[in-house]
């Protein structure tokens, strides 16, 4: 006969259970005998059912699915009788692998000899439980096991086996070793439970049972035997050799699963962040791949692609070949892959031969200039020069300008105007504030986040290898503990040395001697010596009334306009009121502010407009104060109360020249000097000096030397919140001293400037033409000069040339005649 069981599937619980868990199930006809089915009668010769591939204990439950009709008419009887079966396991045919005997839906006859050869002689009393027929004819049967028993000999072979058999006691006799058995049994069941080896139900179970041949049965079932040794251990007749052998089984099983769970903890401490990306990624590859998005691969090719079609020269090409083969080799995990891909594009982008065509056409380009900026004659014939000898040598070095002048003159936009004019790229860099040199040369790849200096950004950004750079506010770069630019800048701005400008980033030399340099600054001081050596200085001055004339008709206005949508025959501002603008409401050296108010008188005429009003809108002097406010700045020499002892002097600042106004004064007392007005060291000599001249000239002065030991002088300088210093002042601090001891008036229509020796000789100095533009915009006529500055006035604008009549002076004495009033001493 066969044993058509289908699967005996273990859920979480096994599907194994005690007797006392066995009782409590089967129908209600048999409800007297499932409470004590260990006691239940056995029968000398019972129906054999034979399984296939498994082994089944006494308390253990299990379903089973019949099909064969051999076993079913065993079945049939067995319900109809006392629901006892004998349930004895299948030998494993020597042709048979362990696969092959498990249980399955249908399952061949097998034959069984009247002596048993295939049928163990062991096995267990199945008691039927419930039973469930099912349309397809199969049917589902509830069985568990209630008592061991031995085959004696097989008395019915057809239509089912039938054999005489005899029960196996089961003694619970315990003694203290087999006590101590029993608990080493529970505590191992349940160390085995805590580490995941079986359910802890189970575990739970077997603490709960008090039957010790239950709980060996139950607990062997879990160490996972192979059919023969569960066989054999179901064989074992003896409680003491039964414990023993379950246990010496139970510590193997329990070595095994604490070797696992070491294993897998030594797994999970190993697991760390690299190697989860490294699997993340590897997942993130296979879905690029499953759509067709192999992006390293591509990314790869396209690098090769990308170098191929670049015109690199040697040196770097060798070195981005190098690079690219080992990024080849680096998991894309790393991250030195990120580095050195972002190292290649830098390679591969940066314009080393790429660059554009000058445009040598030299009334083309003094047409550009001129169309963009009113004067600056002088930079004008610098570029003209320049492209000029460009047209006759090609490889010529570009240029190294540096603009210097007061703001708002026009030097930034002046180089874009040059740009355009040669057409090339513009790139500005403002310098202002700058105090890290790795601004200029870049941080070293070692760094993260290292990029290349300001300079190789700026070239790759352009796209070409000879843009011209505006350098902006060079004069306003700082130094700390994290270097000094400006030295950095020694290397970049020197014709002899650029070719081969190394930045930390790259560490391969990039030529830059095909660009043009082009720096601003304010003032020349603050630029140290080595690198203002570098460059070519032109100064740039400020501009004469008429020369913001023409900017503000040409340039300003219509700016303006458009940005106010405005149009001329909307506003009129005619030729008096941008004078009163110029005069009034500014005063500076460039036209920032003068353009700012212009659009001051904008907006007023816009919200005329919004409000109602048409036609054109005429805005002449007397309608400024209307728009602007009442006027700013007025004729100080004009304004000023005048009487011996004031002199008008010049001043040099860096937003162009000033007036200075020097006061002397002279009371009792005991000979003794004040200055006062904020003066730097420089001023402070300077009148010391002018009053050592002075007392050592008495006689030529006329003066009685008493005067001194009987008076004090005081010498200020006005606006005595701003600092002061310089030695331009010193013929001021003579011509205001004499005119005080002297009592004859300084002449209010003179200004004077000019450095002095205690000798009397008058020295040059700087700044004349911002000196001169600040006398012409206070509408004064006579400047008193060095003889040694008479050079300078070829600088001079022609217009300012006929407002003031200069008066060049070898010594003071020429300077006091012109200077102060004729006639007798008051």
């Amino acid at each position: 006969m066969t044993d058509d069981k289908k699967d005996l599937e273990k859920p979480e619980t096994e599907q194994e259970n005690t007797s006392e868990q066995l009782e409590n199930t089967g129908s209600q006809e048999h409800k007297g005998k499932k409470n004590n089915l260990a006691n239940l009668p056995v029968p000398e010769e019972m129906p054999v059912l034979p399984l296939h591939g498994f082994v089944f204990f006494p308390g253990m439950g299990f379903p089973m699915q019949i099909s064969h009709p051999s076993s079913q008419q065993l079945v049939d009887d067995a319900i109809i009788k006392d629901r006892l079966v004998a349930v004895v396991t299948h030998r494993r045919l020597e042709d048979e692998s362990e696969e092959d005997s498990r249980p399955s839906e249908a399952l061949p006859e097998i034959p069984a000899t009247p002596k048993g050869e295939n049928l163990y002689s062991m096995g267990v009393v199945g008691y039927i439980h419930k039973l469930i027929k099912s349309d397809d004819g199969v049917y589902q049967v509830l069985m568990s096991a209630v008592k061991k028993l031995r085959i004696a000999e097989y008395t019915q072979h057809t239509p089912y086996l039938r054999a005489r058999v005899t029960t196996v006691p089961m003694e619970e006799s315990m003694d203290k070793e087999s006590e101590a058995m029993l608990l080493n049994i529970r505590n191992q069941f349940k160390n085995m439970a805590d580490l995941g080896g079986v359910p802890k139900e189970l575990s739970m179970t077997v603490a709960a049972l008090t039957n010790p041949f239950y709980i060996a049965y139950l607990v062997i079932s879990q160490v996972g035997l192979s059919m023969e040794e569960e066989e054999a251990v179901l064989e074992i007749e003896d409680l003491k050799e039964l414990l023993n052998r379950v246990g010496h089984e139970l510590n193997k099983k329990l070595e095994t699963v604490e070797m696992s769970h070491k294993i897998q903890k030594g797994i999970k401490q190993d697991m760390d962040k690299k190697q989860r990306e490294f699997f993340l990624r590897e997942q993130l590859k296979a879905i690029r791949k499953e759509l067709g998005e192999d992006d390293e691969k591509i990314d790869l090719k396209e690098l090769r692609e990308r170098l191929d079609k670049a015109e690199l020269p040697e040196e770097p090409k060798k070195t981005a070949e190098k690079e690219l083969d080992r990024l080849n080799r680096i998991s894309p995990s790393s991250p030195e892959y990120t580095v050195s891909r972002t190292y290649l594009d830098w390679l591969i982008d940066l314009p080393w031969q790429t660059a554009t065509e000058d445009n040598l056409d030299l009334k083309r380009a003094q047409e550009v200039m001129d169309a963009d900026h009113y004067g600056l004659d002088d930079i004008k014939k610098r570029i003209i020069e320049f492209l000029a000898v460009r047209k006759l040598k090609q490889d010529m070095h570009g240029p190294i300008l540096c603009f210097v002048g007061p703001p708002g003159v026009g030097k930034t936009s002046l180089g874009q105007s040059i740009a355009r004019s040669m057409g090339r790229k513009f790139v500005r860099i403002s310098l202002g504030g700058v105090r890290d040199e790795a601004e200029i040369r870049g941080h070293r790849r070692t760094y993260i986040g290292a990029l290349p200096g300001r300079i190789i950004q700026s070239l790759r950004k352009a796209g070409s290898c000879n843009p011209l750079f505006m350098l902006d506010e060079i004069d306003k770069l700082g130094m700390d503990f994290r270097g000094d630019p400006s030295s950095a800048l020694l290397e970049v701005l020197d014709p002899e040395q650029n070719f081969s400008f190394s930045d930390h980033y790259l560490e391969i030399p990039f030529d830059l001697s095909k660009v043009m340099f082009i720096t601003t600054a304010n003032m020349l001081d603050s630029i140290p010596g080595p690198l203002r050596d570098r460059m070519e200085v032109i100064e740039l001055s400020g501009y004469t009334e008429e020369e913001k004339m023409h900017i503000a008709r040409r340039h300003l206005v219509p700016k303006q306009l458009e940005a106010h949508a405005i149009s001329e025959d909307d506003l009129r501002l005619d030729d008096e009121a941008l004078a009163g603008i110029i005069r009034s409401y500014t005063r500076e050296a460039g036209v920032r502010n003068l353009e700012r108010k212009i659009g001051g008188v904008c907006r007023g005429v816009a919200r005329k407009i919004v409000e109602g009003h048409s036609g054109l809108i005429a805005v002449s002097p007397k309608d400024l104060a209307e728009y602007l406010g009442p006027p700013q700045f007025f004729s100080e020499s004009k304004a000023r109360t005048w009487g011996p002892g004031l002199a008008t002097g010049l001043a040099w600042t860096p937003v162009g020249g000033e007036l200075l106004f020097i006061e002397t004064a002279r009371m009792k007392g005991k000979g003794n000097l004040s200055l006062t007005g904020k003066l730097g060291e420089v001023m402070k000599e300077s009148a010391n000096a002018a009053l050592t001249y002075i007392r050592s000239h008495t006689d030529k002065l006329e003066l009685d030397e008493k005067i001194f030991a009987d008076n004090d002088i005081h010498v200020h300088v006005p606006e005595g919140a701003i600092p002061k210093d310089g030695p331009s002042a010193g013929v001021a601090m003579v011509v205001s001293l004499a005119s005080q001891l002297t009592g004859k008036p300084v002449r209010r229509e003179v200004a004077m400037t000019g450095e002095i020796t205690l000798r009397g000789d008058v020295l040059p100095v700087g700044g004349i033409k911002e000196k001169v533009l600040a006398a012409v915009r206070a509408d004064i006529p006579e400047v008193i000069l060095p003889r040694l500055n008479e050079k300078d006035l070829s600088d001079l604008p022609e217009s300012a040339k006929k407002k003031v009549k200069f008066h060049l002076v070898h010594d003071i004495n020429e300077a006091l005649k012109v200077a102060l009033e004729p006639g007798e001493k008051k």
